[in-house]
């Protein structure tokens, strides 16, 4: 672990990895995380859900380290784990929408002791279970996702689920860019960041002729 935090230039985040105790002070790590792997990109993007932001947050340069991945998430997992202990929370499995849901969801279910998968896309480009993945009636899930600007990834994924008898119980995530709204399930961000996003008809960047890339991957 320290060995990719020095070849980041930042110094590890013992507070979340070992005790994280401080809401606060653990976004502030998760913030740094993203910062210090190159995670957080500024320009001109075209995000999943169709909107234009001049952020974009490309998880996967975080996520592409484990020990970074753990500490990430270290956070939200012992809170979830704390509910769940306590009765608050039931949860049986962990699942997340592909791309970007899937380390997420591995890492926090490594955490938590508990399986771990995935739904993708299919040939029509709506949600499914593929691979062998295999929900029981009545099942808890614990939904997560790497970044949550509209919530229409985990949206299809949770009417997926719930659909095949599962019951979505908690929604968890590593960035929540959401400008408003309401999610009606317990939440677990761990962080929350301002980042400025339009339809694309009003998007400010696209007045002033900046042509905008898209790095997303809905179409998985």
């Amino acid at each position: 672990m320290y060995e990719v935090f020095a070849a980041l230039g930042a110094q590890p985040p013992l507070d979340i990895y070992y005790t994280p105790k401080h809401g606060s002070q653990i976004m502030e790590n998760v913030l740094a995380l993203l910062r210090d792997s190159g995670a957080m990109l500024e320009g001109h993007f075209l995000l999943s859900s169709g909107r234009h932001s001049d952020r974009y947050f490309q998880c996967a340069k975080l996520l592409q380290y484990p020990d970074m991945a753990a500490a990430a998430l270290a956070g939200i997992a012992e809170k979830i784990g704390q509910d769940i202990r306590s009765g608050d929370l039931e949860v049986d499995a962990v699942v997340g929408p592909a791309m970007g849901g899937i380390i997420v969801a591995y890492e926090l279910g490594r955490q938590l002791g508990l399986p771990a998968f995935f739904a993708e896309r299919d040939d029509t480009g709506a949600m499914a279970l593929r691979r062998g993945f295999e929900l029981k009636p009545g099942q808890k899930i614990l939904l997560v996702e790497d970044v949550i600007t509209t919530g229409k990834s985990y949206g299809e994924c949770a009417f997926l689920l719930e659909g095949l008898g599962a019951k979505v119980t908690a929604l968890a995530c590593l960035v929540d860019r959401r400008q408003a709204g309401e999610i009606t399930w317990p939440f677990y961000p761990a962080c929350k960041v301002e980042a400025t996003n339009w339809d694309a008809g009003d998007c400010e960047l696209c007045k002033k002729g900046i042509p905008a890339v898209k790095p997303g991957s809905r179409k998985i």
